[in-house]
């Protein structure tokens, strides 16, 4: 087995740093199904401030986050709006219909990575119709495939959402990727949201767990169906402990890894066989005959590169165990298989 030297897989692979491992070492436990955990309250309030919202609820993952939401806002048998290649419809399992009785109605992605507003409009049913899921939610994702939705599109879709009396999600994994991208406050970012979540094991770092934040009513909500899904925790603490310094050390720096993303497409965008899309943040994507693809990925595998993707399709991802000095060892071994191909 070959060992990963240089991991672009994706940012859910970093490794907690001394500072973190420090912080979740000597955090105040306590049992959290109980409310009584001190750190988890704090990363909670902290996270809620920083968002701009009434409250939030720390769970293990953000598939269990957007699920609680998902089902926060809506009720059996009832529609939620989100994107054909949206985390909450695609990725997760299926769980919004096999566990929360919830009928996806997904859109299929513009270019940019939003929802064509016309399309979410068509989309959108009432309850007048029994032969029809009534839609209760639409929930969109940022980044999307990497790409952040501008302020003004956002504001566009919140307006349909209020004039049709829905609810408003917020897939915001990598949304701090987004407002650092954009050059502005998350609360800023997020407030026509009424629920967020933020995923802290990505860019952040943290070893493991999401925060969903909304409205109280909202989270109260969700902190049920958090337990309903087997999301409760006890000393729970420990982990909070490491999404609390996360928030406190590891934002402003994700600009290193959009700056690396880039360095990283340029490079890559030098050899004609490879079409690269030139990232937003932190993911790059890279499109080439498979006859080329294919054994381009096992080449970078074989020598301690770590990418994702098939078909002929890359993506590589950066992040904060990504520096400098692992974006020219990837860039190297890529021109060394350009290269050989050459001679042959």
């Amino acid at each position: 087995m070959t060992v990963i030297r240089y991991d672009f897989r994706s940012d859910t692979v970093t490794r907690p740093g001394a500072g973190m491992r420090r912080a979740m070492a000597e955090a105040e436990v306590g049992d959290d199904v109980f409310g009584d955990d001190p750190t988890v309250s704090r990363l909670e309030a902290v996270a809620a401030e920083r968002l701009g919202k009434a409250a939030a609820v720390f769970v293990p993952s953000g598939t269990q986050s957007n699920l609680a939401a998902l089902m926060s806002h809506c009720g059996r048998g009832e529609a939620f709006i989100a994107g054909q290649d949206a985390h909450c419809y695609r990725y997760e399992a299926g769980g919004a219909a096999v566990l929360g009785s919830l009928q996806p109605q997904p859109i299929a992605h513009a270019a940019d990575g939003t929802l064509p507003i016309e399309e979410v409009a068509a989309a959108i049913t009432g309850g007048s119709d029994a032969h029809l899921a009534p839609t209760s939610l639409i929930a969109l994702e940022n980044t999307s495939g990497g790409q952040v939705l501008p302020i003004a599109y956002m504001g566009e879709v919140a307006a349909l959402a209020r004039q049709h009396g829905l609810g408003l999600h917020l897939d915001g994994a990598r949304a701090f990727n987004a407002a650092i991208k954009l050059g502005i406050d998350m609360a800023e970012l997020v407030a026509p949201f009424d629920t967020v979540s933020v995923c802290l094991s990505k860019g952040l770092g943290a070893p493991v767990g999401s925060v969903l934040v909304g409205s109280a009513e909202l989270i109260a909500r969700a902190r049920r169906i958090r337990k309903m899904l087997g999301g409760g925790m006890r000393q729970a603490g420990i982990l909070a402990a490491a999404g609390l310094y996360a928030l406190e050390h590891n934002v402003e720096r994700m600009a290193d890894d959009h700056a690396r993303a880039r360095r990283l497409a340029e490079g890559l965008a030098r050899y004609p066989a490879l079409a690269v899309k030139m990232p937003d943040t932190n993911i790059v994507f890279v499109d080439s005959d498979a006859a080329i693809g294919e054994p381009l990925g096992e080449h970078l595998a074989a020598n301690g590169v770590g990418i994702t993707g098939r078909y002929g399709q890359h993506r590589w991802v950066t992040h904060l165990d990504i520096d400098d000095a692992a974006v020219d060892a990837a860039l190297g071994m890529v021109g060394r298989f350009f290269d050989a191909r050459q001679g042959n």
